[in-house]
């Protein structure tokens, strides 16, 4: 059962996308236009319905939080259709300028992403009415970015929040810098988060807030079983709430209550 579904959130259009060739879709995607600008593309899955939605409009520019399939896999096609550029951070550019490798459940969940030129853009990023400014994010991805518009309060946070008690990390996020990244964003003025997941129209900041804290207080706990002096595998036994087996079954390891342990534990080792 596919899902493509367009809301209205006062200026800004989102298209909500789900592929699920069996059932309902595993996760859906929610992509972004203000203006002209298209912001995230989806999954390649879908692109087939999107194009058809997206034919008529006047686009003018595509801009791309971060390079995973789910949000870059209709870059090229879009950018085709209408003769658009497509923007990123370097290393998003570095990423779509070739053909980034994906494991078998991404191709079945989300579809590849196909190659693209992006170019780096600058400083700001300006629509006829609105101004958008990228503040990179690293730790869900090395190139992750999200875009913010100050005058009207909106945050387009691609894959930083998601929720506030995440579950699971993939095995190449990294838990410092994603502390980092949120701490970096509650330094901005915003309330509503435009996330690819999960839109939260009210009181973003605040959920941002929520997810930060979770996140050191598990960063805590896991610094506290190691200054103890248990191995990797008993602070994950310890930790581990038992609510990932579904996915980590799916992934084969690659996504993980456990990864998120690592990646804490990495970064304590280092400091």
């Amino acid at each position: 059962m596919n899902i493509i579904k367009t809301d209205y959130f006062g200026e800004v259009e989102s298209v909500r996308l789900g592929y699920g060739p069996i059932g309902p879709p595993l996760m859906s995607v929610f992509m972004y236009v203000v203006d002209s600008l298209v912001i995230d593309t989806g999954q390649s899955h879908m692109a087939k319905a999107l194009l058809g939605l997206l034919r008529d409009k006047n686009l003018k520019r595509i801009i791309l939080t971060h390079h995973h399939e789910d949000h870059s896999g209709n870059a090229a096609r879009i950018s085709a259709q209408h003769s658009i550029p497509v923007g990123g951070l370097r290393l998003t550019a570095e990423k779509m300028n070739g053909s980034f490798p994906i494991r078998p459940y991404q191709r079945y969940v989300w579809g590849k992403a196909p190659p693209v030129d992006v170019i780096p853009f600058n400083d700001i990023i300006e629509t006829d009415r609105f101004t958008f400014t990228p503040v990179p994010t690293p730790g869900h991805s090395r190139d992750h970015t999200v875009f913010l518009e100050k005058k009207q309060g909106w945050l387009f946070s691609g894959d930083l929040y998601l929720g506030e008690r995440i579950k699971f990390f993939r095995a190449d996020e990294r838990f410092a810098e994603q502390i980092a990244s949120l701490k970096k964003v509650l330094t901005l003025d915003f309330d509503t988060l435009f996330c690819a997941h999960n839109p939260c129209l009210k009181n973003g900041k605040q959920k941002i807030k929520n997810k930060l804290q979770f996140l050191e207080d598990l960063y805590g706990n896991v610094r506290e079983l190691v200054e103890k002096g248990h191995s990797e595998k008993a602070v994950i036994k310890a930790l581990d709430p038992r609510n990932d087996r579904g996915i980590k079954l799916i992934t084969m390891g690659n996504v993980s209550f456990a990864n998120m342990v690592r990646s804490a534990m990495a970064s304590i080792c280092n400091h």
